[in-house]
């Protein structure tokens, strides 16, 4: 059951006060049956992201509002409030939630409303799937330029009462020339000189110039300029109402003319620039910089207001689906794992820093994208966060990586297989990293032997190595489309009504023909049966007999078990075991390394007698 509570026309100057008051009189109106339990709950409250992907995915009203799920909203734009709990609690459980507005600039009218989005429709990011479920959501439209203070309280039979609260900027758009004045590197961190080199900076001017083809309409407006939007009824500054105020309409012709005539007030406010992302400025710059007036973008809603657009602006879309929208939380927390499972801790590791933030957020856009330009080397047209060259765990460098340098540093191997695998006692952890397709592709850091394993061609004809394969574009004709390539990340997918997957074999069809249909097609007999299968069923009938050599021996095997007792020929072999297969590919990736590491292993065990 919803309840709201509304509380009008509080001044700024008392907000805080009376925020405390209200605040405490809410917890003890239940206190008296319920214990707050913070933990337990584990209760927030957020703005919900809303995109246009998400309206045609559940199916919502061709008319709803979206939203970039920022604290910062401008003067009528919808604020989606979510109110999520733990997951673990049984939604039969909640006894009540209970809305209230305790502060708001002098002058507003606005209210929290109840709530307009559907029940079927879940939280926004797929990593938090499994950690939170909807207690509740409301609706709050600033109306007036200031602060707004939402709280939500939760109460639940078995796990008592949380209450908590969030300050809401409503403001208006004041476009590059205001944000110049302090990001250009005068008062605050220089993102704007950067920036100014991007596509997002000049997206709009050249659609209006004919750069970018013949055909641009106000359609695009929306995303390429900043507060774009016919159907806001208050004063918000932004591109759509000065237009109108101008008298200003859309060329006909698209010739390098129309730049140069376009109003200065408009094109203060054209381009992909820092409030499409940061959200309304003016609070923000009126109070010189308070940095709580202005969104930082964590999760992927920011990006996705233009990004989750099926068909044709299908980047957040495809990435979704991806492994990266989902990984693991485990590590949160760990400062050794950070800097490849959380968002944060990775943008740390390729500033060069050691990771403090241990909070955990899902591998999404601003992971891999710098969205101010500020890249290494220097920007590209994609604006990928770091290129520069990547060094393995044996001293391997490496430098034809392209745009797949990035990936490499967390898909490795992180161990220096020569001294490791030769002297690290046998344990439930041994192994390389459950990554280690840089290595692989590389030709690099398996057990060898000292033997000289050979190594395929993909490291050097891949120009942009993992990215040349796994984000290969996919026509929306195609079967794979959204659920394969681009930024799923993925190679293939299994149809929900087949048992043969889709796999992209395109990539490998400009070296190997257009006769290839598979990834598993045939080349030689690998393991030596007098068959030729398909490479990757060579590479896994190789696994097969050297897991069976491994204790306990006489059976193939899907995992190990390795402890104390394994020997360390045994363990030797265990890493390749585990190189090839926590590579992934069965052999794609690199068939020769691969079936030479194996092989290697299979040779030295059974000149040992299998010990």
């Amino acid at each position: 059951m919803l309840r709201i509570s509304f509380i009008p026309n509080l001044h700024r100057t008392l907000s805080g006060l009376l925020a405390v008051v209200l605040m405490l009189m809410i917890v003890a109106g239940m206190a008296s049956a319920q214990t707050t339990t913070l933990p337990a709950l584990n209760t927030r409250l957020i703005p919900r992201p809303l995109t246009t992907g998400d309206i045609s995915t559940y199916k919502l009203p061709s008319t709803t509002e979206t939203s970039l799920g920022l604290i910062n909203a401008t003067l009528g734009q919808a604020i989606y409030l979510e109110a999520d709990i733990n997951i673990a609690i049984p939604p039969a459980d909640i006894t009540g939630v209970t809305w209230a507005l305790l502060s708001q600039p002098s002058g507003s009218k606005a209210a929290i409303l109840n709530n307009t989005l559907p029940a079927s429709l879940p939280l926004y990011e797929p990593s938090d799937r499994s950690l939170y479920q909807v207690a509740g959501r409301a609706l709050l439209r600033p109306d007036v330029a200031g602060e707004y203070v939402a709280a939500v309280t939760v109460a639940t039979k078995s796990e008592g009462t949380a209450t908590v609260q969030q300050t809401f900027i409503g403001a208006t758009y004041v476009g590059i020339s205001a944000c110049a004045q302090c990001h250009s590197g005068n008062l605050a961190e220089a993102m704007v000189p950067s920036w100014s080199k991007t596509l997002h900076s000049q997206i709009f001017t050249q659609g209006i110039t004919g750069v970018n083809g013949t055909s641009y309409g106000t359609s695009c407006y929306t995303c390429h300029t900043v507060g774009y939007d016919l159907n806001a009824t208050s004063s918000n500054g932004g591109f759509s109402q000065t237009m109108a105020a101008l008298g200003w309409t859309a060329p006909n012709t698209l010739v390098p003319a129309n730049w140069t005539n376009l109003p200065a007030s408009l094109q203060n406010l054209a381009n992909i620039q820092c409030e499409n992302c940061h959200g309304p400025g003016s609070v923000h710059a009126n109070s010189g910089g308070t940095p709580y007036e202005i969104s930082v973008p964590q999760g992927s809603g920011a990006c996705n207001s233009c990004h989750d657009a099926p068909t044709h602006h299908v980047k957040g879309t495809e990435w979704f689906t991806s492994m990266h929208a989902v990984t693991t939380t485990d590590p949160a927390g760990n400062a050794s794992c950070v800097g490849c499972h959380t968002q944060n801790g990775f943008i740390a590791k390729m500033a060069g820093t050691t990771p403090t933030d241990l909070s955990y957020g899902a591998i999404g856009c601003q992971t891999c994208h710098e969205p101010h330009g500020q890249t290494t080397p220097a920007s590209d047209s994609h604006i990928i966060r770091n290129m520069a060259q990547v060094t393995l765990a044996d001293g391997t460098k490496v430098a034809n990586a392209g745009e797949g340098a990035l990936c490499m540093n967390c898909h490795q191997a992180r161990q220096k297989a020569a001294t490791y695998a030769a002297s690290t006692a046998g344990s439930a952890h041994f192994g390389p990293h459950e990554g280690p397709q840089a290595d692989m592709l590389e030709g690099a850091n398996g057990f060898t032997y000292g033997l000289n394993i050979p190594s395929s061609a993909h490291a050097y004809v891949a120009q942009n190595t993992c990215v040349e394969c796994h984000m290969q574009a996919t026509a929306t004709t195609d079967a794979a489309f959204l659920k394969a390539g681009g930024h799923t990340f993925k190679a293939d997918f299994m149809p929900a009504d087949s048992t043969t997957p889709v796999q992209l074999v395109g990539a490998c069809q400009n070296c190997h023909g257009p006769e290839i249909t598979t990834f598993n097609f045939p080349l030689f007999d690998y393991n030596g049966d007098g068959k030729i299968e398909g490479v990757q069923t060579e590479v896994q009938h190789l696994l097969d007999t050297l897991s069976a050599m491994l204790p306990p021996a006489g059976q193939a095997k899907t995992s190990l078990s390795i402890d104390s007792t394994w020997t360390q020929p045994q363990l030797e072999a265990a890493y390749n075991w585990l190189f090839v297969t926590n590579d992934g590919s069965n052999g794609i990736h690199n068939t020769a390394y691969a079936v030479g590491l194996l092989k290697a292993s299979i040779a030295d065990l059974t000149a040992r007698g299998g010990k």
